[in-house]
């Protein structure tokens, strides 16, 4: 093959390109470690950019779908999302390192400054991907106009980032916060005033756009229907994994103990659950499980909420109403509590089905319906077209064979 014959073959979205941009995601994430130690702060200290773990998570995300679809921009637009995180986040690392502990005593320090906004376009491409999910179109033409006016905002956002990081590297005015982002960039005064109105312009219409993007993709699920709706249910389980999961991190940040260890638990979860959800809709893995995990994620919530407030209300009456002794009222919660687990997590469950998972609650009573009809029925030939007709509601198989024996 000639070297012409090489290069017209060659595809600049191939898999070839995800595995060379996602390796330079993983040297950027592996390097946040050190980094972070060289500024005397923990990985999770630093809020100069998006979380160490996102970054990460959004980077695998968005190789495997790269390499997987190459033709679909979202696995490249994540991708991108998490290169831009982690270089934003090493810099400040960095720059903190350099001129608040070393005074610009570091080599380099000016490329970190000019880095460090890379949170700007993280965030931009973020909301472009839910604006272009789940295939790299907007939900319809329609939306074309807000497309377009999203990334004239984006770019007008993100050159003014830079063109303040460079003039303020050109006149030696480099002031940096504990987070390692630049003053000149969140409290702009004099020279840098005309940041702080670019930012006041268009950081609003890119959230007006975001905003738009979201309220598009409920309109859209809708009106869907088959696999666009289970990947938009996809979506949107990710957004309430990450809204819940952000809420309860902040809440629980300054609690010790137990629960303090499920803030963090919560975090890490409001970090990996929003990429994995949008890399299972856009691969299409495992796409219809959606319907048992939010309704078996749900069951088991009210169930805990349930049983820990029984177990709290029959400790607090036992100790201060009969004023039984603590251990006893322990134990006496304790086995009440393993006694209603099993019935209530069934009615629970059932309830929740019946709302959330509506194809496993109408089988189920299918199947339960046939069961008590076998028990009466002798005839061969109607239980054989009984148990075809149920098999193939509960399933919709394409072709039901069924093969009885007289033994």
């Amino acid at each position: 093959m000639t070297s012409k014959g090489a290069a017209r073959r060659f595809r600049l979205a191939s898999p070839a390109t995800a595995l060379v941009v996602g390796g330079v995601a993983l040297a950027l994430v592996i390097a946040d470690p050190p980094l972070a130690h060289l500024a005397h702060q923990s990985l999770n200290s630093s809020g100069g950019s998006s979380p160490f773990w996102f970054s990460a998570a959004l980077g695998a995300v968005g190789f495997v779908v790269a390499s997987r679809k190459p033709r679909n921009p979202l696995g490249w637009i994540l991708l991108a999302s998490a290169v831009f995180g982690a270089l934003s986040e090493d810099a400040s690392f960095y720059v903190v390192a350099d001129y608040r502990l070393r005074h610009g005593g570091l080599p380099f320090g000016w490329v970190a400054v000019l880095a460090q906004p890379g949170w700007a376009p993280s965030v931009a491409m973020a909301g472009l991907g839910v604006l272009l999910f789940p295939d790299g179109r907007p939900p319809s033409p329609r939306w074309r106009w807000v497309l377009w006016l999203y990334l004239a905002a984006a770019a007008l956002w993100i050159g003014g980032t830079l063109v303040a990081s460079a003039v303020a590297i050109a006149g030696h005015h480099i002031r940096v916060d504990s987070s390692g982002n630049l003053l000149v960039l969140t409290h702009p005064a004099g020279s840098a005033a005309w940041w702080g109105v670019i930012e006041a312009v268009f950081l609003p219409v890119l959230a007006v756009c975001w905003l738009g993007s979201v309220v598009g993709q409920v309109l859209s699920y809708r009106r869907s229907s088959g696999e666009r709706r289970l990947q938009l249910k996809w979506l949107l389980t990710g957004s309430v994994i990450a809204g819940v999961g952000i809420a309860l991190a902040i809440w629980l940040s300054a609690k010790h103990g137990l629960p303090g260890v499920a803030g963090d638990v919560a975090g890490v979860a409001a970090q990996l659950g929003l990429p994995v959800c949008l890399g299972v809709a856009i691969l299409k893995y495992r796409l219809f499980e959606i319907n048992r995990i939010v309704s078996r994620t749900l069951a088991y919530a009210i169930v805990t909420a349930l049983l820990v407030g029984v177990y709290a209300g029959i400790v607090l009456l036992a100790t201060h109403v009969v004023t039984v002794k603590e251990p006893v009222a322990v134990a006496g919660s304790t086995l009440a509590v393993a006694a209603l687990f099993n019935p209530l997590r069934r009615r629970v469950q059932r309830a929740v089905d019946r709302r959330f998972n509506r194809a496993r609650y109408d089988t189920d009573r299918l199947v339960a319906a046939f069961a008590v009809r076998l028990k009466d029925a002798v005839d061969q030939d109607a239980i054989q077209s009984d148990l075809a007709s149920v098999v193939q509601q509960a399933l919709e198989p394409a072709h039901v064979t069924v093969w009885m024996s007289d033994r």
